[in-house]
């Protein structure tokens, strides 16, 4: 008799049991603060501009370790998710199992055409009461006061379902060196209504871009740090363009063609 494998089901930490997810969302998010605090100066600023309750947060993107960044420093309620990363599968990868096992990414896969999957699921995140997170350039760049273009999916999911956009600024994850300062600066919340049409949320999106733009005004570029800082900064990123020079050669022009009048909005499929 052949006896035949079951099929493993994708990797998905939102399918974990409630006790179990729970339990691991805490010790996450505790065990990141005090590994992040004890490394970096970490400030939060603008606490007070935090909704109560279920939102989008659209924060920049410079480093792999934005989103622990978020984890050590927003409040624990309401529980953090965060949207992404593009992933085919899941379960390859060290820090892909670890996000899986914190039960708080949403991972979508772009190969396959997943967004209305991942839609229902950040709904039904928002739904539960708690607030997504989503790096709105989609992808890591050079430069603490750079913003690249912002995708949609941040205000048509927050349209969709009916809840503000928060602007998060990450400022000082460019080069991580010890005892170093990094900032979370908050902006004001923005409401949404009514239906996500093309034109709510491209005009959505272009007023996030510039209310993180505003907050990333006056941060500067800080120095390389020495062998650990350099190392711990470039453990995980992936640059799009193949390093950290060609990807700061592209953010130059990007920003040139923004102050040209170029788009702020990068267009993604939607339903």
């Amino acid at each position: 008799m052949t006896v035949t494998r079951r099929e493993r089901p994708p990797a998905d930490g939102l399918t974990i049991g409630p006790w179990r997810r729970t339990a691991r969302y805490w010790s996450s998010r505790l065990t990141v603060a005090v590994l992040v605090r004890a490394y970096l100066r970490i400030r939060l600023e603008g606490r007070h501009r935090l909704p109560p309750g279920p939102a989008i947060y659209c924060f920049n993107h410079q480093s792999w370790t934005d989103p622990f960044m978020l984890m050590a420093s927003l409040p624990m309620r309401p529980r953090l998710s965060f949207f992404g990363p593009k992933e085919e599968d899941m379960s390859v990868g060290g820090r892909n199992r670890l996000m899986v096992w914190t039960g708080s990414a949403i991972p979508y896969k772009p190969g396959k055409n997943d967004l209305r999957e991942a839609t229902r699921k950040v709904a039904a995140v928002i739904d539960a009461g708690s607030v997504v997170a989503i790096a709105g350039e989609g992808r890591i760049h050079v430069g603490e006061g750079a913003l690249l273009p912002l995708n949609e999916g941040a205000a048509y999911f927050a349209i969709r379902s009916h809840v503000p956009v928060v602007p998060v600024a990450i400022i000082g994850t460019g080069w991580l060196g010890f005892g170093r300062r990094v900032r979370i600066r908050v902006g004001e919340a923005m409401p949404t209504e009514g239906r996500p049409t093309h034109e709510a949320v491209e005009a959505l999106t272009e007023r996030t871009w510039t209310a993180l733009h505003d907050l990333l005004a006056d941060a500067p570029d800080a120095p390389e740090p020495g062998r650990v800082g350099s190392w711990l900064t470039e453990l995980f990123n992936d640059w799009p363009e193949g390093s950290r020079d060609a990807s700061a050669a592209q953010t130059r022009e990007a920003m040139a063609a923004i102050r040209a009048g170029g788009s702020r909005v990068a267009a993604i499929e939607r339903d």
